[in-house]
């Protein structure tokens, strides 16, 4: 074996090199490591009763409380009072002991290394009772900072247990249940009403709705027909479907989601590496000071040598970093599980701190703070008397892939026009201006106000109406010939009915700036921007222009978020501070190039995404400062001499559960 990563947050072990999973469990066996293939299905657990399962605490337990009646019956001499508190020190201290040692034996001094020295020095001094008590405080501690832990990873648990590992398969005519691991690409999967679905696919038979809260994080179910996606783990609540397998069981979107998630809660976020700097120079200090507390009174000014050998002692106890090192890891772990049962993936500590320091957040328009289907608004003729001309718009942007084309089309659908039959030739796009083609031997153009500013027609008349409808946040177009001007259209993308709501929930989380970026003239853009709140309106953008927005206002301010797609705005998104992506479920691009993945196509997740960070970063905060405040008062009381192992034990083990506990506070923060 060359090297091995451990991920605490996921309870995972990577290997590099030959080595076998005995060979590894028999390297943890002080710790009972056992391990399990990454793609075999965990064991079931072992109910362990009370006692089995604290059975070394509750014996050490039962030997203090023996050893102290002796004590006082006896005093603190008997052959019974010692011998009870060293059966409690050995039974609740010999893994302890055994890393602790051989941490000692490599000049590695973390917080076991610590511990170990002093409660072999406080035997040796014959503080035997406050070394067993030292010693079972340290093991109940870790085991309720075990529990605390396992409390975190049971959200990346429970999502590994969404999808079904088997499903009913068509094959040659037949329906057989098989294993995830043996379906392939193109297989027919059945799923009856009331069955959660195994794989990613596409419905290829039958309609449903398809409750997805646990990949996207939507409350409500979503209607499903034929072609339409659907993800493992989803559950198909009335309909009978049948589904054509796109992914293998590695590369479905939950699985995706669960490599992520582990990958994110391994990653080390800022606050978490000035941790570990810190820890690293701070360890061999208190070290130092444990032992210039124990020799300098004695030596320079005639003190007990037992005396300052104890406060030398629990100046050890006391400076063990253990509260520092986990206050950190236990709010990002829980934090990030937490986002991922609610449709939100955090891609790494680091993003979450970000997230929760972000003052102003840059929303691309299309597909975000509206629906991306435009429909069409007005629509007026130039020339009354004249035949309407739905038939051959209708054609030309039959042709076109614009966006703004369905909506053209939708309207003329309505109308009965049968547009599919008029012939075009000579079809060409005009880049930023419109389209072109010949129907009977004339030439037509559909396009910006620009395109026709030169063309007869044009007038005051209808540059007012232009401006007027571009002011109430419509796109238009005109449509005509060389020699007149037929018809001005008026198109207006949908605006999400919620985005005004969120504009103002972020509004009140402190997000004081909001911007949107628009391809749109900068009339329709400040028009949506009024309606929905937004603080300002950049319009007449290109992808690049985009970025070199986000770019400069970084450079500016320091720190702005992106709001966008995962596709078209990929480069803002990752120049920005954050990048969030809409509707990672659908899009790979989204999963890889956003920070911060909102699964679901939904805007209401992203006051849940800030609310969390802030909570967050308010709870690392809160950890680091309680952990160092406490070391400190505890290690003023050497000065009159009153720090004993009593007060160091509880400063310490004391402090780690209290900000284990803070951090698990984060599991409270609801998607309301």
């Amino acid at each position: 074996m060359d090297q091995a990563n451990v991920n605490f947050g996921a309870s995972k072990i990577t290997v590099y090199g030959d080595t076998t999973i005995e060979e590894l469990e028999k390297a943890g066996a002080f710790e009972s490591l056992q391990l399990v293939p990454e793609d075999a299905p965990l064991p079931e657990k072992e109910k362990k009763s009370f006692w089995k399962t604290y059975q070394k605490e509750a014996l050490s337990i039962l030997f203090i409380l023996l050893g102290y009646a002796s004590f006082f019956t006896y005093g603190e001499e008997h052959g019974f009072t010692i011998t009870s508190f060293a059966a409690a020190i050995i039974i609740g201290g010999t893994t302890l002991f055994i890393t602790g040692l051989k941490n000692l034996s490599r000049l590695d001094f973390d917080m076991r290394t610590l511990m170990t020295i002093a409660v072999i020095g406080a035997a040796i001094i014959g503080e035997w009772g406050e070394a067993a008590v030292v010693v079972v405080l340290f093991a109940i501690s870790e085991a309720l900072e075990t529990y605390s832990m396992d409390k975190a990873r049971a959200s990346i648990q429970s999502l590994m247990d969404i999808a079904p590992n088997e499903a009913l398969i068509k094959r040659n005519g037949q329906e057989v249940t098989l294993h995830v691991k043996d379906i392939q690409i193109g297989d027919i999967m059945v799923i009856k009403p009331g069955q959660k679905i195994a794989m990613d696919g596409k419905i290829t038979q039958g309609s449903s709705a398809i409750n997805q809260a646990a990949i996207t994080g939507e409350s409500l179910p979503i209607s499903k027909a034929e072609g339409d996606e659907v993800f493992a783990g989803t559950l198909n609540e009335e309909g009978y479907l049948e589904v054509e397998v796109t992914k293998t069981v590695q590369d479905t979107t939950l699985s995706k989601i669960i490599h992520l998630v582990e990958e994110a809660q391994a990653e080390r976020a800022p606050s978490q590496h000035f941790v570990d700097k810190f820890a690293k120079y701070y360890t061999p200090v208190i070290i130092l000071v444990a032992l210039l507390v124990a020799l300098v009174p004695p030596l320079l000014f005639g003190a007990s040598w037992g005396t300052w050998v104890y406060q030398g002692l629990a100046v050890l106890v006391v400076g063990c970093p253990c509260a520092l090192v986990i206050s950190t890891p236990v709010a990002i772990v829980t934090a990030i599980g937490n986002a991922a049962k609610n449709g939100v993936l955090i891609k790494g500590g680091v993003y979450l701190e970000e997230m929760g320091a972000i003052r102003s957040i840059a929303f691309d328009k299309t597909g975000t703070l509206t629906k991306g289907t435009p429909e069409m608004t007005e629509y007026h003729l130039v020339a009354s008397n004249s035949p309407d001309p739905m038939g051959w718009i209708a054609a030309l942007e039959y042709k076109s892939q614009h966006p703004l084309a369905a909506a053209i089309l939708q309207r003329a659908d309505e109308k009965q026009i049968d547009y599919k039959q008029i012939e075009v030739s000579d079809f060409s796009a005009l880049t930023g201006k419109g389209i072109t083609g010949k129907i009977d031997g004339i030439t037509y153009y559909i396009g910006s106000p620009s395109l026709f500013k030169n063309k007869a027609g044009y007038d005051e008349q209808i540059t007012e109406r232009i401006h007027d409808w571009q002011a109430q946040g419509n796109t238009v177009m005109l449509a005509g010939t060389d020699t007149h001007l037929h018809a001005l259209i008026a198109v207006r993308d949908t605006i999400r009915k919620e985005s005004s709501t969120i504009i103002k929930q972020l509004s009140e989380l402190g997000i004081n700036y909001t911007i949107m970026l628009t391809g749109d003239n900068q009339r329709t853009a400040n028009a949506i921007g009024n309606e929905i709140g937004i603080s300002q309106a950049k319009a007449e953008l290109l992808p690049q222009d985009k970025l070199a927005f986000i770019k400069s206002y970084r450079d500016q301010y320091g720190s702005v978020a992106m709001v966008g797609d995962g596709v078209n705005d990929a480069p803002a998104l990752a120049s920005s501070t954050v990048g969030i992506a809409m509707g990672g479920a659908g899009t790979d691009t989204a999963l890889e190039t956003a920070d911060i993945a909102l699964m679901g196509d939904d805007l209401n997740k992203l006051p849940y995404t800030v609310k969390l960070s802030r909570k967050a970063l308010a709870i690392i905060k809160q950890n680091i400062t309680f952990s160092l405040v406490v070391k400190l008062a505890a290690l003023l009381l050497v000065i009159p001499g009153w720090l004993t192992l009593w007060i160091a034990i509880f400063a310490d083990m004391g402090a780690t559960l209290l900000v284990t506990l803070n951090g698990l506070r984060l599991l409270r923060v609801k998607d309301n």
